[in-house]
């Protein structure tokens, strides 16, 4: 797909999206294309610098993808996946088992981290058994 910058006769810009060059020009020219401001049929392509994706350039999109606001609010989120981690004890692939045996009063309770299937997440949900997912945040994947 190409994305050209698209002007009317009476100046307004927009964008559209078409296969080919060859797209734009025969839907054009059948009248197909049209302003969505003033539905004017008379549309022409913008002049457009060629956008060519460099490592240098991805790297620098995503160092501004997050603003300050976005940065605070995961550093608030990971300090309190921290706590939580220094609060729980991380049963690892018992979970789901654990979980069970407090939610039924056969263990102590006490928080609990660990690891559960979709299926297994689920089926404890549906049991009543209060869970949650910990956040997976950015600088855990990269």
């Amino acid at each position: 797909m190409i994305r050209y910058n698209l002007s009317c006769d009476d100046g307004h810009d927009f964008e559209g999206w078409f296969a080919s060059s060859d797209d734009f020009d025969s839907q054009a020219e059948q009248r197909l294309v049209a302003c969505p401001a003033c539905g004017s049929h008379s549309v022409t392509k913008q002049l457009m610098a060629p956008s060519v994706s460099t490592a240098r350039k991805k790297e620098a999109t995503r160092a501004l993808v997050m603003d300050r606001a976005q940065k605070e609010t995961i550093a608030k989120i990971r300090e309190l996946v921290n706590s939580i981690r220094e609060n729980a004890e991380d049963v690892g692939e018992r979970f789901p088992e654990e979980a069970r045996k407090i939610h039924y009063g056969e263990a102590e309770e006490r928080g609990l981290i660990g690891k559960a299937s979709a299926e297994e997440a689920i089926a404890l949900l549906e049991e009543g058994i209060e869970i949650a997912p910990l956040p997976v945040l950015p600088d855990d994947v990269n």
